[in-house]
Parts: structure tokens; C-alpha cells; sequence
């Protein structure tokens, strides 16, 4: 069966996340059930593969699936196709690709990038709401920027894992993280830009809670190495919400949608 991957976009606001539930709506069920609409040999209970399983309300820009497909289809049709089976679920193909049968969308990803938005205002966010996390106080990006640097490299992250999270060891590399502020009307938007080869579950979500106790100004920069240090997930800062997380790019070796 021929297999495919697919570059996949989707607004997690209406979702329990990517993965497929019996009693709740996920990104996966979505795509599996346009997948079953067009192709005959993508049978009821077929499963597909991501890079990530995002939780529920996290977004994605640049998520990576595969699927096995009966017919050979051409790739461009296959995207068409999907989108159209796709409506009106918030979710859309970006690009489909033929790709080996030694591709998998997860095992062989070399590197995850996510996005975080915060932004700080007063006043509602309005055409954001949902999109980004928005606290009313202001940030200090330089300090937020010193506690990140004390988070790159290989590290055990215990206290930046979620206390559910199956990963079989809390060691991982994490390559960069960059903080981009932007101006925004009558306010100030910080963008948490994260990479590394794979992350543990909550690993994002409670590294930007605790920079931004650094950036209110509860946390020094220090301790943020402090933390990490501890290897106890009681000494992380609070865990974000997930309304501003997005997963952005997934890398392989060679790239499946290269031209």
C-alpha cells in the first residue's frame, strides 16, 4: 500500500487534542475520517501516525502524519480531496507527499519546533482569543531571556515534566529557545520559540509558565536553574495554558515535501 505524508494545520480550540478518543472530538478522527471518505482501502478503525500528539487545545502549523493508502493517488489530488472532506472541521492539509514505506511521521523526525504566544495587556484579547495566552501584567524579556539560557542543552528536565508523562527517560537536548517580543496595540506579545529533537509531555507548557514568573518578577533569572537543578516537579513554575502553543515545523532527514 502506497504510503503517504501529510503537512497538517488545525486550530485545537474545538479539539481534545491529535489523538483519537472514543467519546471526543481529536484532529486524528478528523483527518482518518476524510482519509476514510476518498480511500477504499483506508478501512473504518485504520490508524494514521503524527510527529506529535498534541493535547487538547494546542495548535499546529506544520504537524507531520502519515497514512497507508490503497490507491496511488497523485498528491496534489489527495490534499484537494482531503480538504474538502475536511470541511467544516478547522483543520486543513497543507501538502501531501509519496514517501517509502521506511517513512514514519514520528520515528523518523529529527527535530520539533513549537511556538508559544503570550501576550501582556490590559484590555481582552478579541480576534486572539483562544490563540494566545494573555496575562494583564507586564514582562521583563530580558530576564525571561537569561532564565531560558540556563535551559539549553542536554538536561534531566524531571521538573519540567508532566507527572503523567510516559517518555522512558526525563534526559533530553533542548537546542534553542529564543523569546521574540513584538508591540502590539497597547500591549506587548512575547513569542517562545522552542527546538530540540523531541520534548516531554507538559516539557513547553512548563518552561514558558516558568519564565514567565521570571518575567513578572516573582522568579530571579537564577532560579530557573535552580529548578532544573532540583529534578522535582514541585520546584517548576505554574504550567501554561495550552490555547497558545503551536507545533510549527517537523524536520527529517530528507524532507518528504521537498520539491
Amino acid at each position: 500500500m502506497p504510503r503517504f505524508a501529510l503537512k497538517i494545520e488545525y486550530d485545537g480550540r474545538p479539539f481534545a487534542g491529535w489523538q483519537a478518543q472514543a467519546d471526543q472530538p481529536s484532529v486524528q478522527q478528523a483527518v482518518e475520517t476524510a482519509l476514510g471518505r476518498l480511500d477504499s482501502g483506508f478501512a473504518a478503525g485504520a490508524r494514521i501516525s503524527a510527529a506529535g500528539r498534541t493535547d487538547a487545545g494546542v495548535h499546529a502549523t506544520g504537524q507531520v502524519a502519515h497514512a497507508d493508502l490503497k490507491r496511488d493517488w497523485d498528491p496534489f489530488r489527495l490534499c484537494e480531496a482531503l480538504n474538502f472532506h475536511l470541511k467544516p472541521s478547522p483543520v486543513a492539509v497543507l501538502v501531501a507527499a509519496r514517501v517509502g514505506d521506511s517513512f514514519h511521521a514520528r520515528f523518523s523526525a529529527t527535530e520539533r519546533r513549537y511556538l508559544f504566544r503570550l501576550m501582556s495587556r490590559r484590555a481582552p484579547a478579541t480576534h486572539l482569543r483562544g490563540m494566545v495566552w494573555q496575562v494583564q501584567h507586564a514582562l521583563d524579556c530580558d530576564a525571561m531571556r537569561r532564565g531560558a539560557r540556563m535551559l539549553i542543552g542536554h538536561h534531566d528536565f524531571t521538573t519540567f515534566r508532566s507527572s503523567i508523562c510516559q517518555a522512558k527517560s526525563p534526559l533530553k537536548t533542548l537546542d534553542e529557545i529564543r523569546i521574540e517580543e513584538r508591540q502590539i496595540p497597547h500591549g506587548r506579545e512575547f513569542r517562545f520559540h522552542l527546538r530540540a529533537r523531541s520534548f516531554l509531555h507538559n516539557q513547553v507548557r512548563s518552561i514558558v509558565g516558568t519564565l514567565e514568573r521570571v518575567g513578572a518578577g516573582s522568579w530571579a533569572p537564577d532560579r530557573v536553574g535552580e529548578a532544573l537543578a532540583a529534578r522535582d516537579r514541585a520546584a517548576c513554575g505554574p504550567v501554561c495554558p495550552p490555547h497558545g502553543l503551536y507545533l510549527t515545523d517537523v524536520a527529517y532527514r530528507a524532507d518528504p515535501f521537498a520539491e
